[in-house]
């Protein structure tokens, strides 16, 4: 089974929970019992086929508006809360009640691949595509693509950091907790 079959087959469920209303993402295994469920429910506007989220992905209550196009999250990409993937925009050369009504149909698709960490209340706007393994930080804003194994923040959103891969012999010396250079 390839990574597009698999992530649509994830989603498939999701998808007709939320057509249901009802939330099939749930709890994480390791949540407590005292935390908010509504915490660990997406929201989505526009039309859910076109969400596709891998069966390993995290995603917590993030806002994912497809007005505009389509968003794939891929195996093992996780969320923090408050997150926003916006496809929706509106035409700024229209003016009241038109422009409220002028969004493109398609075009603004975003990618998010595998392994990719979106902290909390970061807005991903489209279209993008975020490279697999990369890290974007707390309030970041992403108006463009990421490279893989990087992190990214601020806004808008910089490269701080590349990520070492595993069997990069300086992966070995790396300290996560360490200012990047440059500083």
């Amino acid at each position: 089974m390839s990574l597009r079959e698999r992530v649509v087959h994830g989603a498939e469920g999701l998808i007709d929970a939320i057509r249901r209303g009802v939330s099939a993402v749930g709890r994480p295994s390791g949540a407590r019992k005292t935390e908010d469920p509504a915490l660990f429910r997406p929201l989505v506007y526009g039309d859910p086929a076109r969400l596709r989220i891998s069966s390993t992905a995290v995603v917590n209550n993030t806002l994912f508006n497809l007005s505009s196009g389509e968003i794939i999250v891929g195996e093992h990409a996780f969320f923090g809360h408050n997150v926003s993937v916006l496809t929706g925009t509106h035409d700024w050369t229209k003016f009241g009640a038109e422009r409220q009504v002028a969004v493109p149909k398609s075009g603004r698709d975003v990618v998010i691949e595998e392994g990719v960490w979106v902290s909390s209340n970061a807005i991903v706007v489209a279209p993008c595509r975020i490279g697999a393994h990369a890290v974007v930080g707390v309030g970041a804003l992403v108006l463009g693509d990421v490279e893989p194994y990087t992190v990214v923040a601020g806004n808008p959103a910089r490269v701080l950091r590349t990520i070492p891969r595993l069997g990069d012999p300086e992966a070995e010396n790396v300290d996560p907790d360490a200012a990047p250079r440059g500083r």
